[in-house]
Order: C-alpha cells, then sequence, then structure tokens
C-alpha cells in the first residue's frame, strides 16, 4: 500500500511537472522579415525611446516589427535615426506582446 501511494504521487508529480512546462512554454519563433527599417521615435512617434522599426507589406497592410534594443540592432541604428530609411532583412525571434510584434534581431543586413 505504501508502495502504491508513492507511485500515485510521483505520477501526480511529473504530470503538474508537465502542464508547467507547457503553461511556461516560450512561444516564440524564428523569422525572417524584409522591410524599411525606422525609427520608431523620430519617425514613428510612437516609442518613448530610439528603437528601430522595421516596417513590412502584409496583404496590403504595414507591418510594424520593433526591434528589441541589442548589439545587432543598435549597429544600424544611427542609419535611421532622425527620419531616414534603411531597406534591411531581419532575422530574429518573434513574439507578439501587447498586440505588438516584437523582433529579438540575431541577424540584421542592409538591402538594395
Amino acid at each position: 500500500m505504501k508502495k502504491l501511494k508513492i507511485t500515485i504521487a510521483l505520477l501526480a508529480g511529473l504530470a503538474l511537472t508537465g502542464a508547467a512546462s507547457t503553461a511556461f512554454a516560450d512561444d516564440s519563433k524564428e523569422v525572417t522579415v524584409t522591410g524599411n527599417m525606422v525609427c520608431g521615435k523620430c519617425t514613428l512617434h510612437e516609442t518613448a525611446s530610439c528603437q528601430n522599426v522595421v516596417q513590412v507589406e502584409k496583404d496590403g497592410k504595414t507591418v510594424n516589427y520593433y526591434l528589441t534594443k541589442n548589439e545587432t540592432s543598435d549597429a544600424l541604428h544611427e542609419d535611421v535615426c532622425h527620419g531616414d530609411t534603411e531597406k534591411v532583412t531581419a532575422t530574429g525571434t518573434l513574439v507578439e506582446k501587447d498586440g505588438k510584434e516584437i523582433l529579438t534581431a540575431t541577424k540584421l543586413e542592409k538591402t538594395k
């Protein structure tokens, strides 16, 4: 009887662990987008501080991908700050937060 209780407790613990890992699963995905990069503060007037945003035309609408501030993103920021635009291809991890597409770029290249 004691072994049965231990087995049941172990199985219950495993079930809870599985449910918890599913609840906290990372729902980000790797994507590549190509579009015009602008400054979220200087050009779009949507962010409190300078932040790169890649604008992509999708199904006739403009989709904004807000780039997380990191070394990759910051390397090209001077090219778009104060109203300039640069055509880029960005690859990274995408998540949706508060209705916005947030892209953590791992690769960012100027395109023609």
